[in-house]
């Protein structure tokens, strides 16, 4: 999504070399890019490639750190967006990757923390916290499976969803590892139908679910939304943060919200008459957090 935008104004550039003249050759390459700043790094190879993985390795780890915290915020009855603000607002954490939502996907993060782990067990080493993190982004790809669970019944035979997102994040088409099929495959396992509607990934979802009868997709977010019993919301996409809710309300068989990236204000979403599930945000004023 971001690619050339983060090759062209790095934050660093890591090179492991063990070569003079190699490294003398990346030098020349990176100037013209890094003329305002020095932001190469040389190191040795081992430490280099570790670098690159224990980068990951911590992105992810904030990631899986705030979605524990918001499960945790959706029993006290606290609002994770308000924690987020609180903890982010600390110049030694900042905001970078603490939002709560369904987990990571992609090709990095997990292949990262996988090898992360791979290597480690080479050498006799259990990470346990890299393992936890992998652990806690496992399930919390089924958190809104739960949600629907809770507010539907186990068995959805006959029930359709609207599933606004099948990239794994905005701006791509990649959908390896993305919550979103976690999302499909649990509902279509459990006897639903799924409309869904993505900007860009499209045609990876039809790739991928071409077998599937139990799959369709609607050409528009709010054409996804006839008929269905709920609308689930899995990749933040900016043309879902102002949704028409009139529209919403007209389309949906019943105005039920599945959040899984916090888009809206949980009051709002009150007001304008839809029942809304997010992740971690704070129940509705009076309600008992312990029977969410």
């Amino acid at each position: 999504g971001a690619a050339i935008g983060d090759f062209m104004r790095p934050d660093r550039v890591i090179v492991g070399s063990s070569d003079e003249r190699a490294t003398q050759l990346m030098r020349q390459l990176y100037a013209p890019i890094l003329r305002n700043h020095d932001r190469l790094l040389v190191m040795d190879p081992r430490s280099a490639e570790l670098s690159k993985y224990a980068a990951n390795a911590m992105l992810a780890t904030r990631i899986s750190f705030m979605n524990e915290l918001a499960n945790l915020a959706e029993k006290l009855g606290a609002d994770i967006e308000s924690v987020r603000l609180g903890i982010g607002s600390d110049h030694r954490i900042g905001y970078d990757f603490l939002y709560a939502g369904v987990g990571y996907g992609g090709s990095c993060f997990p292949k990262d923390i996988q090898a992360l782990q791979h290597t480690a067990g080479e050498y006799g080493m259990q990470l346990s916290i890299v393992d936890a993190v992998e652990k806690v982004n496992r399930t919390q790809k089924q958190r809104i499976l739960d949600k629907v669970r809770s507010r539907f019944g186990e068995q959805l035979d006959g029930r359709r969803f609207a599933l606004w997102g099948l990239a794994f994040k905005p701006n791509t088409d990649d959908m390896r590892e993305a919550p979103s099929r976690v999302v499909i495959n649990g509902l279509v396992a459990r006897g639903a139908q799924v409309v869904a509607y993505d900007p860009v990934a499209m045609g990876e979802a039809r790739r991928i679910y071409a077998s599937e009868t139990a799959v369709s997709f609607a050409e528009t977010p709010i054409a996804a939304l006839d008929g269905a019993d709920a609308l689930i919301v899995v990749t933040e996409w900016k043309e879902f943060r102002s949704p028409d809710v009139d529209a919403m309300k007209q389309r949906l068989k019943t105005p039920v919200v599945f959040d899984g990236r916090n888009l809206y204000d949980p009051q709002w979403m009150r007001e304008c008459g839809i029942e809304y599930f997010a992740i971690g945000r704070a129940p509705a004023p009076g309600a008992d957090p312990g029977k969410r």
